[in-house]
């Protein structure tokens, strides 16, 4: 009889010890599939995921001599916010915006209007990021007074060094130089194209901006959520902000294969599907809004970003870093936009032969009253577009990024601020 209680109690100390085995492993495998989904691990944001995979890129930095402008502008990057008497305090879980444009003042001025009206705008943070210096571009933003604003410029713009790269060095080569017979310096990109500053300086700008916002700046390294990027010929709706609100919440309930939220679908004339479902769809370039755990993924791929050659940020990452990723790469939005594009002149068209690009942006989108309140419904499902056209993996570029000077300070970019964090003992 002492022998079977022994026995049964052998038995029933096994059956509990697997039994913790098991509760343990799935635990486990819990942890792992939280820390490998882009949403997972933004729940987890809060042990601070900064700390994690961070990589130097360049151990040593060869940026171009600045000069006094470049420097200046480099020292009102870190000036603090405006308007911080008249909104003193954030809401505990608002979304930052980061604005970022060149020299288009009226365009400017009609995005600037349009999110005065945004309602929730005066609990967060607006950023623009100016990419060189234009007086009447900061003159509108210094006009802003519905919500906390911080401007941050570019310290290495091209359009900030008139003689020097990143501008146009003495003897730099052009259009299609042969460098053998004009003894010029610079590699021209698969096409046979050299350098345009005006050009790169697109890419340059996103770049640095992502970089700086996310690694550098002082507002930013305690944010945990998510940040939405809009451009100067984004027209956005009273209810955008509200709506990405919502959308950044359900994207971790509904769509784990949801790296980011889109105020509007990536086709950029289409106004939406206007049925009672969330929409999951390849990443859009019109109010696109992630955490710090995606871009720790983007930064992660820096030296694909910077090597491929195409001038355009939001091709090179559709080519080459998005399938990187090994999964599918999904953006959640609604199923009516919450902004658009508007206008007529693009980045590429801001001087034609020296004459610029003028168009007052007046065929801007109607507001009706659905725009004016949030239009997204918790309780819906998410439908997926599985096959979408558009730049894939495999597509070449559309070139003007082939100088080696342009990828070393795309790298730089990606490690300078690191580098600096590094030099004093952390990561931050």
């Amino acid at each position: 009889m002492v022998l079977q209680n022994r026995n049964r109690g052998n038995k029933i100390a096994l059956k509990r010890f697997v039994t913790l085995a098991g509760l343990i492993g799935f635990g486990l495998l819990g942890l792992l599939v939280l820390l490998l989904t882009p949403n997972g691990f933004s729940q987890a944001a809060r042990r601070d995921s900064r700390e994690i995979n961070i990589i130097l890129f360049n151990k040593e930095l060869y940026l171009p001599p600045q000069n006094n402008l470049s420097r200046e502008l480099e020292r009102r990057n870190s000036l603090p916010p405006l308007n911080i008497d008249l909104h003193p305090k954030l809401a505990k879980n608002h979304i930052m915006i980061v604005l970022y444009v060149h020299n288009r003042p009226k365009y400017m001025q009609l995005v600037v209007d349009s999110l005065s009206k945004v309602q929730g705008i005066d609990e967060t943070l607006l950023i623009v990021s100016h990419d060189g210096y234009f007086e009447e571009m900061n003159k509108i933003v210094e006009g802003i007074k519905f919500c906390q604003v911080k401007q941050i410029f570019a310290p290495y713009s091209p359009h900030l060094f008139v003689d020097s790269f990143p501008g146009v060095s003495p003897g730099d080569c052009q259009d299609k130089d042969d460098p053998l017979l004009t003894k010029c310096k610079g590699k021209a990109d698969q096409y046979g194209n050299h350098r345009s500053p005006r050009i790169v300086s697109l890419k340059h700008h996103w770049w640095w901006m992502m970089n700086w916002v996310w690694d550098g700046m002082e507002e930013t390294k305690r944010h945990t959520g998510h940040i939405l990027f809009i451009e100067e010929d984004h027209f956005i709706f009273p209810n955008a902000y509200r709506n990405i609100q919502i959308l950044s919440t359900l994207k971790q309930q509904k769509c784990v294969e949801c790296y980011a939220t889109n105020l509007a679908p990536s086709d950029v004339n289409y106004k939406g599907e206007e049925s009672e479902n969330l929409i999951a769809e390849k990443m859009g370039n019109i109010g696109y809004a992630f955490n710090r755990t995606v871009w720790r993924k983007i930064h992660s791929k820096a030296r694909e970003f910077c090597a491929f050659d195409d001038y355009n940020w939001d091709i090179t990452m559709w080519a080459v870093v998005y399938p990187s990723f090994g999964t599918p790469v999904y953006s959640l939005r609604g199923p009516r936009r919450s902004a658009a594009h508007f206008g007529k002149c693009g980045l590429h068209q801001g001087t034609n032969k020296g004459v610029p690009c003028f168009d007052n942006g007046q065929e801007t989108p109607t507001i009706e009253e659905t725009d004016k309140v949030v239009n997204i419904k918790p309780e819906w499902e998410v439908y997926k577009y599985e096959h979408q056209g558009g730049y894939q993996a495999g597509f070449k570029g559309w070139g003007g990024w082939g100088d080696d000077r342009d990828h070393r300070l795309c790298l730089d970019f990606a490690s300078m601020y690191h580098i600096a964090a590094f030099s004093h003992g952390s990561t931050r």
